[in-house]
Formats: structure tokens, sequence, C-alpha cells
């Protein structure tokens, strides 16, 4: 008998013949079932909590708070209909790696935000681009708009359906992109970007 064998053996004895099996509880949260009551301030504060920064402004602000939120002599790139609301530089034909390098600041969209977890979701579609352009440039500012922060995950899932469906890939974003080392001391920018600024559209 090999040595796998004996362990095997020894693990089914100490099992039993009929090991317990523990019920597990299946009382999961749904779609629909978060208080909805105050989802923007709740995203708000908890966006801050991951050192992002919120900014609030109207629509017809939105331009002039981007171009704040950058240096003033900042490339930008920014998502197909980002580029074209605020008449910025787009990602049309697609970008090299090296060329998004360059850009210093990108500005997307999103396909919604989370409030109890602070979470900005892109899917892949007009609003939020392609996944590389908001991983590679140092500065990500998002334009979140209040009527697309939804009050918990199962919502955002539920919300999500259809680019699931067309296999658009989902990105999760919950602050700067930050990572700890072996020594436990928190680096920023090593995944992604490493300033985010969320422009919240009321």
């Amino acid at each position: 008998m090999s040595a796998r064998d004996i362990v095997l053996e020894r693990v089914r004895a100490a099992l039993g013949p009929d090991p317990a099996t523990p019920e597990v509880p299946r009382h999961y949260r749904r779609a629909g079932e978060a208080d909805a009551r105050g989802s923007v301030v709740r995203f708000a504060d908890r966006v801050e909590e991951y050192r992002a920064s919120v900014h609030t402004c109207t629509e017809g602000e939105l331009g002039s708070l981007v171009r704040r939120l950058a240096a003033d002599d900042a490339v930008f790139v920014a998502a197909p209909a980002i580029a074209a609301a605020l008449g910025l530089p787009g990602d049309e034909p697609p970008l090299s790696d090296p060329e998004l390098d360059a850009a210093d600041v990108v500005v997307t969209g999103c396909a919604c935000a989370i409030a109890t977890t602070g979470t900005i979701v892109l899917d892949g579609g007009p609003e939020s681009g392609r996944r590389a352009i908001s991983l590679i440039p140092d500065h990500h500012i998002c334009v979140v708009r209040a009527e697309q922060v939804l009050a918990d995950v199962p919502d955002a899932i539920a919300a999500l359906r259809d680019a699931a469906d067309e296999g658009r890939p989902l990105t999760f974003v919950s602050g700067p992109s930050a990572t700890s080392d072996i020594e436990l001391e928190r680096v920023e920018g090593v995944h992604g970007p490493r300033r985010l600024d969320v422009a919240l559209v009321r």
C-alpha cells in the first residue's frame, strides 16, 4: 500500500462511515432588498474611505470640473462616449500601450456604482471604455451619475447581466490601485491608477 493510500485510509477512518454534512444557510441578499434611500451620500462616503476624492457637480459643470481636476497641460484619453460629450481626445482607434502610458489622465463613465461598498463598475461599453484605458494612466477621473448609484452588490449584479451575457469585461474599482508590501506598507499605483477622482453628477 502506498503512502497516499495509507493517508487516505486514515482520513476515511477518522471521518467514519457517514460524516455529518452541515446545513448551509442560503439566505442571500437579493436585488431590490436593500434600502436605496441615501445611496448617493453613502456611496460618496465609502469612496472617500478608500482615499479617493468625490467632487459633486451638475451636468453643465462636468466639463470644467474634469479639466480642473487634471493639470492644465495634462494629456487626456477618454472613453468614446465621454470623449464625444466633453470634447476630449478619445480612444478611437484604440491607442497602443505606450500611447496610453504617455497619457496623464483617463476619463471614463461607468456602468453603475455600489453605495454599500463604494465600488465603481466598468463594463467595457462606450461609457466605460475598454479595460486597458482605466488601468494604464496614473490618474483616473470617473464620471458617476446619481441615477447610476445602486444600493447594494446584488442590485449591481442584476444590472450587469446584459454586459456579462455579451462577454464584456467587468472591472470593479474600489479606490485607487493599492497593495501592501511585505512590511505591510501601503503602496499605490502598482496595478492601476495611483489617483482616483469621482465626478458625481447630481
